[in-house]
């Protein structure tokens, strides 16, 4: 969401010098048109259909509209994107011209799940910490302590009252407990590091996540995930086999897709999961758009690096914590993951003709054969999913998948997040090697 704003400036990293007050309204105002999608691929669902189960949800619990007299309510965020230190007192209107490559407004709850594999949030976290109750780091500049505040402000203490951001109050009061039952409602799956020690708050047991979800848990999404690449695969393999077999299956590829595409919207009945998944991915792309490029508090640490990942091992070290082993590929793997997923939930690939256009080149969707091969090669290193190996038996199984979720236990291999990866618990606390992906 952050990285949607950061787009409109030049340099992005601007956004940091947005007062927290500004910033924190904005989001409220990009409630309604983050709730959108742009259209994607060849879909037959018009452009802005409402992604989040439930269209109602949007109006329901957005801000008022503006009185007869024009004057919003409340005050405006009056972001200007040409001069990040002002006031216009007027809602951040569409960029013109248009933005050439916009993204999705608001991504996937997926992108914060991976994002937040990574152990980002919980480094700068720490950082955050260290800078504000000590001097255990090095001195920092003016600017990064702009960003230590902003970053305090919106993530560390109570969200404002009455705003989009609210999912945090008595009856769920740990944040980080709140993003894991939301992963773990939606994808069965869990971050692979635990709550760090620091953070735990009296009276939360261990997975309170887990805690009164009922049946409301996609347990099976990593099986039938990992079988969609696996199945795609066996399509790219297949894909110039113009003589002997060919063990490609498109229509049984397009029921893995809408069988995800079930199993999610199940879990977005009424709007549930709307707001926090909003939320969520803000959060999340405010500590991803702090790692990807060298702005002022990487700078005063001396964590400068090439990308997400090598910043990310940093600025770790210099707190004494270790970042997933895997980072690198979960960072790269956030934004594609999430797209392939709209896209999916959208009903993009739900029939045999369009779900080819994920294996078969066919003159317009090069970048589209580009992204798929990366996200398969990205979850197979990051999670130790063997997607490319070749079925024992039958290249597809007996049985159509289904939505079905349910409440059973997982496989062995998928309590947590995908694979090994390292915590993020600081140095000598460490629990078990596992990365996401």
């Amino acid at each position: 969401m952050f990285r949607s704003l950061a787009r409109r400036m030049t340099p992005p990293a601007q956004v940091f010098d947005i007062h927290p007050l500004q910033l924190s309204r904005w989001l409220d105002e990009a409630w309604t048109g983050g709730a959108l999608v742009p259209d994607v691929g060849n879909s037959t669902t018009p452009a802005g259909t409402p992604f989040l189960g439930e269209p109602a949800i949007i109006g329901a619990i957005d801000l008022p509209l503006p009185s007869a007299t024009g004057v919003p309510f409340p005050a405006p965020s009056g972001i200007n994107p040409a001069a990040p230190d002002s006031f216009t007192g007027a809602p951040i209107g569409p960029p013109t011209p248009p933005l050439i490559d916009p993204g999705l407004v608001a991504d996937h709850l997926v992108y914060a799940f991976l994002i937040e594999s990574t152990g980002a949030f919980e480094v700068l976290a720490e950082v955050v910490r260290r800078l504000s109750v000590g001097e255990t780091l090095n001195p920092i500049s003016t600017a990064a302590h702009r960003w230590v505040r902003t970053t305090e402000e919106l993530f560390f203490r109570e969200p404002p009252l009455y705003s989009i951001q609210g999912v945090l109050s008595e009856v769920r009061p740990d944040q980080r407990v709140n993003r894991r039952n939301a992963y773990w409602r939606m994808f069965g799956l869990e971050p692979p590091h635990p709550v760090p020690a620091r953070w735990l708050r009296p009276g939360i047991a261990d997975g309170a996540w887990k805690q009164d979800v009922g049946d409301g848990v996609n347990t099976s999404f990593r099986e039938k995930w990992t079988e969609l690449l696996r199945q795609v695969w066996l399509g790219r393999e297949n894909a110039k086999n113009g003589i002997g077999p060919n063990a490609t299956d498109r229509e049984y590829i397009a029921s893995l897709c809408d069988a995800l595409r079930d199993m999610m919207a199940l879990r977005r009945r009424g709007g549930l999961l709307a707001r926090e998944e909003f939320a969520y991915v803000s959060t999340l792309s405010w500590f991803h758009l702090t790692l990807e490029d060298n702005v002022p508090i990487v700078v005063d640490l001396s964590a400068q690096g090439p990308g997400p990942a090598e910043r990310l091992q940093k600025l770790a070290a210099r707190v004494g914590m270790t970042p997933a082993p895997r980072a690198r590929e979960l960072f790269e793997l956030a934004d594609l993951m999430s797209a392939l997923l709209r896209a999916i939930e959208l009903s993009v690939f739900s029939s045999g003709p369009s779900v080819e256009l994920l294996y078969l080149d066919l003159g317009t969707n090069a970048t589209l054969l580009t992204d798929m091969n990366k996200i398969i090669d990205l979850w197979q290193s990051a999670t130790g999913d063997r997607v490319k190996d070749r079925p024992s038996g039958s290249a597809q199984p007996l049985r159509l998948p289904t939505p079905s979720g349910g409440n059973a236990a997982p496989p062995p291999n998928g309590v947590r997040a995908p694979a090994p990866t390292g915590s993020p618990a600081p140095m000598g606390l460490l629990a078990g090697q596992n990365g996401h992906g």
